[in-house]
């Protein structure tokens, strides 16, 4: 049994590196590309099936974000706001199929022969749960200033008295800290989850695992709502007028 904190590195294109969870995060993506690609196709006005089930999903987050970002905003900002529940989401699902840890190739490292797994958790590396942060944050201040203009600055920058001013700077501490909340949120529950399962499936692999496996199921859907509903919070605080 073998746990790396860092994803493994399982080829290169060129001299960049082509990590585990990497290829999972591409999986992921073509899917949630293709599934939409296909419900396009065939879209009807009385929805059925697969179109039924994304609108049900949609028409719900648009229902929480509208009263929050109002209704030209929560336009603007729903498909970022969905595409991080779908991503996180099914991210999250993938780290449990069969497979994932378990089939790779063994190597060498400083004498010990330890497997390097061809699919990871892709949440379980810390580089995608920043990327993912940084995205949130930036686009808050995007939204902040196509809500506001100019004067969404004065949200950090504002000089008309000592006390607005030392504010500015806590809300620029605070954005950084935003960045480092979510990320190892997201990343210390999905690799806590990993390990946990690496255990108990090398401790009892046949039915004790099975428990763990509905856990890990209901963390992914709620790290996945959490991610998106404290974006949407954030949003809602960068848009307001006072």
């Amino acid at each position: 049994m073998n746990i790396s904190l860092a994803a493994e590195v399982i080829g290169h294109i060129g001299s960049f590196p082509i990590t585990n969870t990497m290829v999972v995060s591409w999986i992921v993506m073509g899917l949630i590309l293709i599934a939409g690609l296909l419900v396009r196709r065939k879209l009807a006005m009385v929805p059925t099936g697969a179109q039924g089930i994304m609108e049900t999903v949609f028409e719900a987050g648009q229902g929480l974000a509208e009263p929050l970002l109002g209704k030209e905003m929560a336009a603007k900002a729903f498909p970022l706001l969905i595409t991080f529940f779908l991503f996180i989401t099914l991210s999250n699902w993938f780290g449990i199929f069969p497979g994932f840890g378990t089939i790779g190739v063994y190597e060498v490292k400083e004498g010990h022969r330890e497997l390097v797994p061809f699919f990871r958790s892709v949440h379980a590396d810390l580089n995608m749960t920043f990327a993912l942060a940084i995205i949130s944050v930036i686009m808050t201040q995007v939204f902040g200033f196509i809500a506001n203009g100019a004067g969404y600055l004065k949200r950090y920058f504002n000089f008309s008295n000592p006390v607005l001013f030392f504010v500015g700077l806590l809300e620029i501490v605070s954005e950084f800290a935003k960045i480092i909340s979510f990320a190892f949120r997201l990343f210390g529950n999905i690799f806590a989850g990993e390990v946990l399962l690496t255990i108990v499936g090398f401790i009892a692999p046949f039915l004790a695992p099975l428990p763990f496996y509905g856990l890990e199921l209901f963390v992914g859907l709620i790290q996945a709502i959490v991610f998106t509903m404290l974006t949407l919070v954030f949003f809602s605080m960068a848009t307001s007028h006072h």
